[in-house]
């Protein structure tokens, strides 16, 4: 079973008809729908039929209880879900070439605690985003929850999630925490692993660098004398994308529900291009 720890927020989709007019009105479809990068990563893997766990907190109003029954019945375990507060919501901007911009409040999410070990019951890997490593009681409960993790030989994937995020938290204050949590695998685009550096990661980490509709890389630790094996997988053609939202969670979903993900990298990627396309021809939950 995959497990993820995170967001569950209420997206406010805003897909521009063009550039903003500033002080006047501006065309564009405005679309509701259920997000977070951890969420997003569990209905992937409950509507590609992996069993998996999502651990997180919405608040105790009615959107909160609408997005837990809809990740539910994606077939995502939301027995472990804590309400309280107010449920976080995200305005995501979608300018005409489907590049997105971000406007957070992530309210109750950042204030997950009380973690328990069962949370991890039947857990082969957990999944965390760094979204919820740095703030908050949240941030406190993942690193408690990736240590256990260590412990069962549960696997730590991690998402560096943003550079807008790195920066803010400080870069080499998120690269001694990526050390101390020794992930098993970390997934970045390539402006995030640009920015912290592939030669800064863990050297027993899977790195996996997605690229959007452009060849994946994916950089293997070395094995023995042998240095570590850098390759690329090329992504599926996708053309006329309107929304590029969520396409990287579900890259990661895919890539994890690869039963041999460790073993067959290149193989798993595979799979994570295709639940990616899932998410970019209109194929949501």
């Amino acid at each position: 079973m995959l497990a993820t720890l995170g967001d569950l927020v209420d997206d406010i989709v805003v897909q521009l008809a063009g550039p903003i007019n500033v002080a006047t009105d501006t065309s564009s479809i405005i679309l509701r729908r259920r997000g977070g990068s951890a969420a997003n990563v569990a209905a992937t893997a409950g509507v590609l039929g992996q069993p998996v766990r999502f651990l997180g907190q919405v608040g105790t109003d009615a959107v909160g209880a609408a997005l837990v029954a809809e990740l539910g019945a994606a077939g995502v375990d939301t027995q472990f879900v804590h309400r309280s507060g107010s449920t976080g919501t995200i305005v995501v901007l979608v300018a005409p070439d489907a590049e997105r911009s971000m406007l957070t409040d992530r309210r109750t999410c950042a204030e997950l605690d009380d973690p328990r070990p069962e949370w991890l019951d039947g857990i082969t890997t957990l999944h965390v985003p760094l979204y919820s490593l740095i703030e908050g009681a949240t941030a406190l409960t993942a690193a408690t929850l990736i240590g256990w993790a260590h412990d069962r030989d549960v696997a730590v994937s991690l998402d560096l999630s943003s550079t807008a995020l790195m920066a803010g938290a400080g870069l080499d204050s998120v690269r001694a925490l990526v050390a101390r949590l020794r992930p098993n695998i970390v997934f970045a685009n390539q402006s995030e692993a640009d920015m912290f550096g592939l030669e800064r990661l863990p050297a027993d980490a899977i790195a996996v660098v997605k690229n959007g509709p452009g060849p994946a890389l994916i950089r293997v630790p070395p094995e023995a004398d042998t240095s570590a094996t850098t390759y690329t997988v090329p992504a599926t053609g996708i053309t006329d994308v309107a929304d590029t939202t969520g396409a990287g969670d579900a890259f990661a979903a895919g890539f994890l529900t690869f039963p041999e993900w460790r073993d067959h990298p290149a193989e798993a990627c595979v799979h994570a291009h295709r639940a990616a396309q899932r998410i970019l021809t209109g194929e949501r939950r």
